[in-house]
């Protein structure tokens, strides 16, 4: 049986963080998902705001918050505000109408907001000018030499690109691309009487294609100073407009609706449909606007007008607009000393270059990213492509860098004849436009290239190899709780398993097939898979645990918890005496902890350096212990709208692993990790003076270089499980509490 708690959790504390401002349906049972993920995205918010964080890494988060609040206004907030102008007044299982959730939405990021700033004003920014050097001048900060220096930048550089672009009658208000800075002046013409003055409002688009901050030569031996572009060209804007007098300049930014809306029955060529809606994006309905603490009220006003927005969509900040574009600051060689401490991803000497297929066709792998390298599975699909004996590749492709090395191996393999097919995701959102250039990158050189099922968004990762081994043929299948790009692999929490089953390869064969031709098999060997049937597998898994009352145990790590019924699973596991973790990184709309209902339930949240990501389902199963992966969070729009995969690690080794090493060591985190508490507040989890402090990305670090060191050295085979080198849990404890539950104590930390 395996435990809830360690012993060394008794010792630990829990620390109080912000509430959380939501509102449960009248039996109390659901938190709100729109307040749940800004909750998230305040516990990121907490991160910038740690003094014990190093000051680049607290930069790089105020970025991520502002970049996060960026998507979820225009998705999530554009929703709710199309629900509201079409009058619909349905209400979720949280109870409260689009109307109120937009309200409440506005209270909590305005508090957010002004916190982002008031940190980046009192930390941030005096912290980076006095520990590193790194100063951001404003205009009246400029000495002559400066100002002379920039001038010529201006003229040379800066006023050839700007278009100064006049309101009134004969030119109406331009339509501004989403998240654009722009600049709203206020004219008077030169040499008119001044009662007959009238003002004239203009707008000048910064220019995205030049670089955001502006280096100038600094006043100081040691330092490295720059200007905001937009303070640059607010500081000439009178050359713009030659005859008048500028009585006010203001920086602004419009977030629009973004997403998609496609009818993919009309659609007679998917791609060319995706293209017009991917231009017609850029101009959608303005959902929020941003000004500088000090722009006029006027301009306030006219933009207001203009862009139809109500007074809660408008932000005013006393600092730079778009923080996430001064991330590039945290890269600076000055605050090298001030970040975290380096880190590769470790190789695992099993799968050495040219040798994987041969590695695979011995045991399992199962690889933890970005702590192992995702190099391995570069080099999976790169030595397919090369591989004489490969007869074809089969790949999903939902969201990939700008330099893919997955996608130059594809189209190596296509030139090289072997049969190829991509499954490209065109409605990966943000990633549109790069799926399709990739689409069409691929068809060209031969690749069979498919869209993926009508209505539905593949999300599932996996890809498939065909090859001829002594004239016959073997299957090898790679499955991932994360994207083929290589880029976030080294930010992100994932998992990677790769297998030469012969299950798998029928089933990933099947998913394939399924995809490309509608020919869905009449059962899974090994996959469940969404829509066809994942979320009942998930339910019918928790009702078994329920049935085993006190015996049964679950564990889940995910990214969101959002589906009603699988909650309402959750529950009754819970009332029939079933201990469950949940590892919930984002929204959790379940409320844990409430007598009755969720007292054994107990969510955390880990925030940290990477990415959690991993979607991890353990169950007891009466001893059997069973562990899935999947690429689906327990959400409708996984199990409805996407096609996902979730899947059993068969090998003993490697569900010992996932177990007592990965998800052990995160349950067991007290200097990163939050729970969640039954009011919708999360605490912060701090160890008692005299326990040892657990942090479980650390943990994951010196486990895979001690793994890394271990396997390169002589060792017993016996003790070393596919894909590393097991770590050993201490004998189970009985617990106090529940003497029918045994206590898993953390791995073993390696120092």
């Amino acid at each position: 049986m395996t435990p809830r708690t360690s012993p060394k959790e008794k010792a630990v504390k829990e620390e109080p963080t912000a509430d959380l401002d939501t509102t449960a349906d009248q039996s109390g049972r659901f938190f709100n998902r729109e307040l749940s993920w800004l909750e998230f995205n305040g516990r990121v918010l907490e991160e910038a705001c740690d003094t014990s964080v190093p000051l680049a890494e607290r930069l790089k988060f105020q970025a991520i918050v502002a970049s996060n609040l960026d998507e979820f206004f225009m998705v999530r907030v554009a929703g709710l505000k199309q629900l509201v102008a079409g009058g619909v007044h349905d209400v979720n299982a949280d109870g409260m109408l689009p109307g109120e959730q937009l309200a409440k939405v506005s209270i909590r990021v305005h508090d957010m907001v002004r916190s982002l700033y008031q940190n980046w004003r009192g930390e941030i920014a005096p912290k980076l000018a006095h520990k590193a050097g790194i100063v951001l001048l404003r205009p009246a900060d400029l000495n002559q030499e400066q100002r002379t220096t920039l001038e010529a930048r201006f003229a040379r550089d800066v006023w050839p690109v700007l278009t100064p672009l006049a309101v009134d009658q004969g030119h109406p208000f331009p339509a501004l691309g989403n998240r654009s800075l722009n600049l709203a002046i206020l004219l008077h013409k030169e040499r008119q009487r001044v009662a007959r003055r009238h003002t004239i409002f203009a707008v000048v688009q910064v220019p995205g294609v030049l670089a955001r901050l502006v280096e100038v030569t600094p006043a100081a031996a040691g330092q490295a100073a720059f200007i905001l572009l937009e303070d640059l060209i607010a500081m000439h804007v009178g050359d713009l407009f030659p005859g008048f007098r500028v009585v006010g300049c203001s920086p602004f930014r419009v977030t629009r609706n973004f997403d998609l809306s496609i009818d993919e029955d009309e659609a007679d060529d998917l791609l060319k449909t995706i293209q017009r809606e991917l231009r017609k994006r850029e101009r959608g309905q303005a959902v929020r606007l941003e000004l500088a603490s000090d722009c006029p009220a006027e301009i306030e006003s006219l933009l207001r007008g203009a862009l139809r927005l109500e007074p809660l969509d408008v932000y005013r900040v006393d600092g730079p607009l778009r923080l996430s574009e001064l991330n590039p600051l945290a890269a600076h060689a000055q605050l090298r000393d001030f970040r975290d401490e380096p880190f590769a991803p470790q190789l695992v000497p099993q799968l050495r270059e040219g040798e994987i297929f041969k590695a695979l066709a011995e045991r399992d792998v199962l690889l933890h990213h970005p702590y192992e390298s995702f190099d391995h599975v570069v080099d999976f699909v790169s030595e397919a492509a090369d591989d004489p004996d490969v007869l074809a590749i089969k790949q999903t492709l939902y969201r990939t860098s700008a330099d893919s090395p997955v996608i130059t191996a594809l189209i190596r393999a296509a030139e090289n004849g072997k049969q190829v097919t991509a499954v490209v995701e065109l409605k990966a959102r943000f990633d549109e436009g790069r799926n399709i250039a990739w689409a069409r990158l691929l068809e060209e050189a031969g690749v069979h290239v498919v869209y993926g099922l009508v209505g539905f968004k593949t999300h599932c990762k996996i890809s498939l190899v065909v090859r001829r081994e002594r004239g016959a043929i073997r299957r090898y299948v790679h499955l991932s709780t994360g994207n083929y790009n290589p880029a976030t692999a080294r930010t992100y929490g994932d998992l990677s398993y790769l297998t030469a089953r012969e299950d798998f390869a029928d089933d990933a064969g099947a998913l394939f097939n399924l995809i490309t031709g509608y020919s869905a098999p009449p059962a899974w060997k090994r996959f469940a898979v969404a829509p066809l049937g994942l979320k009942e597998r998930v339910l019918e898994l928790i009702a078994r645990e329920s049935g085993a009352g006190a015996r049964g145990r679950i564990i889940a790590k995910m990214n969101a918890l959002v589906d009603p019924d699988v909650i309402r699973a959750l529950y009754q596991a819970s009332q029939a005496g079933v201990q469950i973790d949940l590892l919930v990184r984002g929204i959790c709309c379940l409320q844990p902890g409430v007598p009755g209902q969720s007292e054994n339930i107990r969510v955390l949240s880990v925030v940290d350096r990477f990415l959690e990501h991993a979607r991890i389902f353990f169950f007891e199963a009466g001893g059997e212990q069973e562990i899935y992966l999947s690429s689906a969070d327990w959400m409708p729009r996984n199990f409805v709208r996407r096609v996902e995969v979730m899947f059993p690690i068969d090998d003993k080794a490697l569900r010992d692993r996932v177990l007592g090493e990965i998800l052990a060591t995160s349950l067991a985190d007290n200097v990163k990790a939050r729970t969640l508490q039954a009011d919708g507040s999360y605490r912060r989890v701090v160890a008692e003076k005299g326990a040892a402090s657990v942090r479980s990305q650390d943990a994951f670090i010196a486990l895979a270089r001690k793994r890394a060191q271990a396997v390169a050295a002589p060792r017993a085979e016996a003790d070393v499980p596919s894909g590393g080198v097991f770590i050993a849990l201490s004998k189970p404890a009985e617990s106090p509490a529940k003497a029918n539950l045994a206590v898993t104590p953390p791995p073993i930390l390696v120092s």
